[in-house]
C-alpha cells in the first residue's frame, strides 16, 4: 500500500524501531508466528495469526493507517522457497499457519502432484 508521506524504506524503519523499543518484549513469547500490524504513527498494533484480519482490525480502527506488518519471532513476514520444476526439483512454501504445501514433480512423467 503506498502511502504520500513516507517512502516503504521509512515506514519499514519506523515501524521496525516502535517493533523493537515499545512492543517485542510485551508480545514476542506468547505470540510467536503470529502477524502484528503497528500504525508507525500511533504506535496501536493489532495481532492475529491470519495477516489480512489483523490488518482489517487496524484499518477498522483508523482508516488512514500507515501500517508496518511482521511476523512475530521470525526474520521475515513469508517465506518462499523454490527450484524449477523443469529439472525435476522441488518446491516447499511455507504458509501462515504453519503448515507447508509440496509440490513434487512425478518421477518419469513430468507430471506434478
Amino acid at each position: 500500500m503506498p502511502y504520500a508521506d513516507y517512502t516503504p524504506e521509512e515506514v519499514s524503519a519506523c515501524g521496525e524501531k516502535i517493533y523493537q523499543e515499545r512492543i517485542r518484549a510485551k508480545v514476542e513469547a506468547e505470540h510467536q508466528g503470529e502477524f502484528l500490524v503497528v500504525d508507525i504513527e500511533t504506535g496501536a498494533y493489532e495481532i492475529d495469526r491470519d495477516d489480512l484480519v489483523a490488518t482489517k482490525r487496524a484499518i477498522a480502527k483508523r482508516p488512514q493507517a500507515v501500517l508496518y506488518g511482521l511476523r512475530v519471532g521470525y526474520p521475515t513476514a513469508y517465506q518462499l522457497i523454490g527450484m524449477s520444476l523443469l529439472a525435476g526439483s522441488r518446491v516447499t512454501l511455507d504458509v501462515a499457519d504453519g503448515g507447508t504445501v509440496r509440490i513434487d514433480e512425478l518421477p518419469g512423467t513430468g507430471r506434478v502432484s
